[in-house]
């Protein structure tokens, strides 16, 4: 129960930013706005590509693609293109995540039901149990997986072998991956942030899907605030779509935009009041740095991989703190935002 009380606080604390999905983002209408095939997914051109070659070589061959691994912050589109891959393959999509596989057996009981051709989808991989790990390899490589029987002198060995499967795995830390592990996918790539461009285009069709009225203005005011990330605007499209329905005519506009996301703390550069926060932590607390992650996540009573994870890398992308062998240090253009003196 404490566990949980936490978890909601430190959800309640960070607003829209979250390592991982919120219950907005299991709602039916949210999972309704993610895309089923390649062609209608918008935005991270040259993984798009790598992966539509790589899927019609492997249907030409008749065989499963190769294992996946996608980097990047959250939110940018990893579990879509999990899901999207299961589609173009037509095979069965598993999911599961790191964390939650404490035990060999564990993962061994998911290989097991996998049938020829099916998806396994690892969210946060970076997280799995060394002893887990290790059971990944002869899975990933030989397709099978070594059980032993009995201990000492009577100890048996049994090679059990899988159906060809596809991992797919997802992390927002690549550098935490152990080499033998990485080595063993086929296909890498790196998510980056979206550009307000493709933004727009998101918000546009999830609008429409959501049967919302939304102009080209509307759309641009939301993109610019959506910290280039996909999962973000369709959760503040929503926040939106609320805030016209009982306080206007139901029609987003501009000013809709605006006034919403006043409410919920977004400013016109997408920052929300844990990212103000971190910057005035290390201005008024440290001089404007060089201070450790330690100390920040100290001071904010916050995780360090939240801030490692999910706030820092759109502050590091949009140039407000840099990361020095000394520690982070708030910019000229923080202070700018802020409306603070350089100290």
């Amino acid at each position: 129960m404490t566990d949980d009380i936490l978890t909601f606080s430190s959800e309640k604390r960070q607003g829209i930013l979250s390592k991982s999905s919120l219950p907005v983002d299991t709602e039916p209408e949210i999972l309704s706005l993610r895309p089923s095939i390649l062609s209608e997914y918008i935005g991270q051109p040259d993984t798009v590509e790598t992966l539509k070659i790589a899927i019609e070589a492997a249907k030409l061959r008749k065989e499963p693609i190769d294992h996946v691994l996608l980097h990047g912050p959250p939110g940018l589109g990893k579990t879509t293109l999990a899901h999207i891959i299961a589609s173009e393959m037509e095979g069965e999509l598993t999911v599961t995540s790191g964390p939650t596989m404490e035990k060999g057996g564990d993962l061994i009981g998911i290989l097991t039901n996998l049938s020829e051709g099916d998806i396994l989808f690892v969210d946060e991989i970076h997280r799995l149990p060394k002893v887990v790990e290790e059971f990944l390899y002869p899975a990933m490589e030989d397709f099978a997986v070594d059980f032993v029987f009995d201990k000492g002198i009577h100890a048996r060995s049994h090679k059990y072998r899988l159906k060809r499967f596809t991992l797919v795995g997802a992390t927002t830390r690549v550098g935490l991956l152990s080499s033998p592990l990485r080595d063993r996918f086929g296909i890498f790539r790196s998510l980056d942030f979206y550009n307000v461009q493709d933004l727009v285009k998101i918000v546009i069709r999830s609008a429409s899907l959501l049967e919302l009225t939304i102009d080209e203005k509307s759309a641009s005011e939301l993109a610019r605030r959506s910290r280039g990330t996909p999962r973000i605007i369709n959760r503040l499209l929503k926040r939106v779509r609320d805030y016209a329905q009982v306080r206007g005519d139901g029609t987003i506009r501009p000013s809709t935009v605006k006034a919403a996301l006043v409410l919920e703390g977004v400013d016109e550069k997408g920052l929300t009041n844990l990212d103000r926060n971190y910057i005035k932590t290390i201005i008024d607390y440290y001089n404007g740095g060089p201070v450790g992650i330690e100390a920040i996540a100290a001071t904010l009573q916050e995780e360090t991989d939240t801030l490692v994870d999910v706030v820092e890398p759109f502050l590091l992308k949009v140039g407000l703190i840099t990361r020095t062998s000394s520690g982070r240090k708030a910019s000229q253009k923080a202070y700018k935002h802020l409306g603070l003196k350089t100290g």
